[in-house]
């Protein structure tokens, strides 16, 4: 896999897209996209903040600016972009600010990091939709949706962590 500046993925000669979010604790948001049909990879991290090179412990002190991430590689051609929005609303809560369940901090937040215009028209609308339908009963969403900025992978021990682990106890999204 070649990353080319940050917003587009060439494997083989496949045409897959790339789709970033942050919903509260990356180990729950991978869990939820990686069984996805279309959804050809998945790999947590951190995004959205001005440090270079961040680490767990440095996203941690919510000094870097940085949220737990995914970063979806899909086929459109399987899955739209819009499906996996909708995805991204339903699992987790999208009205309150840097939080998901206990995990409180900045790096909790929600986000949707666009890598084409067209992402970021289809985000907005979505958002406006999912306001307008009275499922929130009124809340507002706090939800950034921000072109993407440069995605930092997480270490090993953080990939797949409930594939690995057998489970997916003890974490909010």
């Amino acid at each position: 896999m070649n990353k080319e500046n940050n917003n587009t993925v060439q494997v083989n000669t496949k045409k897959l897209q790339l789709a970033t979010f942050a919903a509260g604790c990356f180990w729950g948001v991978e869990e939820a996209f990686q069984n996805i049909k279309g959804v050809k990879s998945t790999v947590v991290g951190y995004t959205g903040g001005w440090f270079n090179n961040p680490t767990y412990r440095d996203v941690c002190t919510g000094k870097t600016g940085h949220a737990e991430a995914i970063q979806v590689q899909f086929d459109p051609n399987e899955v739209s972009y819009e499906d996996l929005v909708r995805v991204f609303w339903s699992i987790h809560n999208p009205t309150t600010k840097n939080r998901q369940g206990p995990d409180i901090g900045s790096q909790y937040r929600s986000m949707i990091a666009y890598h084409t215009s067209e992402q970021g028209l289809a985000a907005k609308k979505s958002k406006e939709d999912l306001e307008n339908s009275g499922k929130l009963n009124g809340r507002r969403i706090v939800t950034e949706i921000v072109p993407a900025s440069p995605f930092y992978k997480a270490e090993q021990y953080h990939q797949k962590y409930y594939q690995r682990r057998g489970g997916s106890e003890g974490c909010y999204i």
